[in-house]
């Protein structure tokens, strides 16, 4: 008969988690409000002008409800959150919501594109790393080359050299259709994958390195089992854990480094709609944007915490 009590350790665990993960958001949009609240720039003349009449600002901000008492005005803001109401743009009159709506595919895309490079290339580089003592030197170079290198410096080398001198790829925009969007999106996807791809690269070489100097790896081989069986079934089974944590939080980090990749790239992008707004002070669209990308990198980092729970023993254990 199975004991109860690990289960209901196991769902406390679960509560637990999903629980912090909603008061880190709850928490970051308060943050996020606040400080955009107390920014410099006056929203009454961002939208009516310098010109305009002390009538016309006290009007307008009365319908914009800044005379409000904060904790009203942050009250409503978030329960208009909560249901897809971002508020209006303060230099297009639009909602928010229809600014950054269609956005969210673009940016979407150029993520996946990005994660899967990071996780592909950037395991496999690490596995290689960590299985061979003669290619550990190369990987080494290869990963402290792609994490000391910018973003915005590998974007800018990528263009000069695949779009302007080689002419493969576009130079800038998002392209249209399926086919076209990947085709644009594929350097902004590189450039924005190398740093978080040498990262999980360092990380899967060091815990496949370790694994594959533990005893039970030695006798294996000692026991003629084949490198790819021991490799398979020991080294990177054991290893998977702290591999799988680097790559969620790689692709976490993504999220928010299309904001300078978009921009170089000038991919239409929540990213680049970020860069803009904050340039025009279009304080509802940077509040909008930066509450999408801190709950994006909350919800990925859960669902690691989750995973590990389901998987390692030991985190059931700590429940």
């Amino acid at each position: 008969m199975t004991d109860p009590e690990p289960r209901s350790g196991l769902a406390r665990r679960v509560v637990s988690t999903i629980t912090g993960a909603v008061a880190t958001i709850l928490a970051a949009s308060f943050v996020i409000f606040a400080g955009l609240s107390a920014a410099p720039g006056d929203p009454v003349a961002q939208i009516l002008g310098a010109k305009a009449t002390d009538q016309a600002r006290a009007a307008m901000r009365r319908r914009l409800g800044l005379d409000d008492p904060f904790l009203e005005r942050y009250w409503h803001w978030l329960t208009g959150a909560v249901h897809g109401d971002f508020g209006v743009s303060l230099t297009s009159r639009q909602a928010v919501t229809d600014l950054v709506v269609p956005r969210l595919a673009t940016t979407f895309l150029l993520v996946v594109m990005a994660a899967l490079l990071v996780v592909v290339v950037g395991i496999g580089v690490g596995v290689i790393g960590g299985v061979s003592t003669r290619g550990r030197a190369v990987v080494s170079t290869l990963v402290g080359l792609g994490i000391a290198v910018p973003g915005f410096v590998a974007a800018n080398a990528l263009i000069g050299v695949f779009a302007v001198r080689l002419g493969w790829f576009p130079t800038y925009g998002s392209g249209d259709g399926l086919i076209d969007r990947i085709w644009h999106l594929t350097l902004p996807a590189i450039a924005l994958s190398i740093g978080y791809g040498a990262y999980v690269s360092q990380l899967t070489s060091t815990a496949v390195a370790e694994e594959s100097e533990k005893e039970y790896v030695v006798t294996a081989h000692g026991r003629g089992v084949p490198a790819s069986v021991v490799l398979r079934h020991h080294t990177l089974r054991n290893a998977a854990m702290p591999v799988l944590t680097a790559s969620g939080l790689a692709v976490a980090g993504l999220v928010a480094g299309t904001v300078i990749v978009e921009q170089i790239f000038a991919v239409d992008g929540v990213g680049a709609l970020l860069i803009r707004s904050i340039s025009s002070k279009d304080y509802p669209v940077v509040t909008a944007v930066s509450l999408i990308i801190v709950t994006v990198f909350v919800v990925v980092t859960t669902a690691i915490d989750l995973v590990q729970v389901a998987l390692d023993p030991r985190e059931r254990a700590k429940s």
